[in-house]
């Protein structure tokens, strides 16, 4: 007998999952928290301050109860990275999302960018990596579905334009366009071998979406070269990642979804 077709509430529906989200005090990190509570889930954030991470996890809204944690992680420690995730599966029992979301910025642009600082920008990737991998064994170990989440970038997709931020301040960072573009290779990669385990992974790529320490002019100069003639707002991702955490992108792997204002269309 056929199982009665889910309805859209259904598919959204984070009631009961535990999702464990790096880098969710941040600008667009906090957004995508609030989102995944907002869906019922049970929000594990990390930081690579605890207490950063457990104040932050105490604004969480908790529809239905939910219960929120603040756990320290460290991209750039394996050693962190270990604890982080057991951390996380103590206080919230199990995970089935991952978002893996922060990132350790390198500011240095193409004319001052050395050996050292484009392997530490680089060694975010190794994070994430790792991370997932933990996430994949959890899931396999369960023997349940798990559904892993990078975030990319619209510049691990194409190069940035120079008279864009010329005047206004360093070029778009070449270390952060060589992450991002690994990551979204990565989320393939991953994909199309932990789909026999039940593990989804997709990537979310934003577009321009400044943040408040950005220079007030580079907005503005963005704008002029977005289809929308606007930045993205930082609620503005939280459908997205609903979507690519819960039931409704169930048949979705080794995908990235960019969410850009049109920005990679020209």
């Amino acid at each position: 007998m056929p199982q009665p077709e889910p309805t859209v509430h259904e598919l959204f529906d984070l009631t009961g999952k535990a999702v464990l989200i790096t880098g969710a005090t941040g600008h667009l990190g906090s957004a995508m928290a609030r989102a995944l509570a907002e869906a019922g889930a049970n929000v594990v954030v990390s930081s690579r301050s605890r207490q950063r991470a457990r104040d932050f996890a105490a604004t969480l809204p908790r529809p239905g109860g939910a219960a929120h944690y603040g756990v320290k992680l460290d991209y750039m420690d394996p050693d962190s990275i270990e604890r982080g995730f057991g951390d996380a599966l103590k206080v919230a029992g199990r995970l089935d999302v991952l978002v893996n979301n922060g990132n350790q910025p390198v500011a240095a642009d193409w004319t001052t960018a050395g050996a050292e600082q484009l392997a530490r920008q680089l060694a975010n990737g190794t994070g994430f990596f790792l991370l997932a991998r933990l996430m994949r064994a959890h899931a396999v170990q369960r023997r349940a579905p798990a559904s892993i989440i990078m975030i990319g970038s619209m510049y691990g997709l194409v190069g940035s334009y120079p008279d864009a931020y010329a005047d206004i301040c360093n070029a778009s960072p070449v270390g952060y366009h060589m992450l991002k573009a690994g990551v979204i290779q990565l989320t393939r990669h991953l994909a199309v071998y932990w789909a026999h385990d039940n593990v989804r992974v997709n990537c979310l790529s934003p577009g321009p979406f400044p943040g408040r320490e950005a220079p007030p002019a580079l907005p503005e100069r963005l704008s002029e070269k977005s289809p929308m003639r606007r930045m993205g707002r930082a609620r503005e991702l939280k459908g997205a990642i609903v979507f690519l955490a819960s039931d409704a992108s169930s048949y979705m792997t080794g995908q990235n979804l960019i969410i850009d204002g049109g920005w990679t269309a020209w």
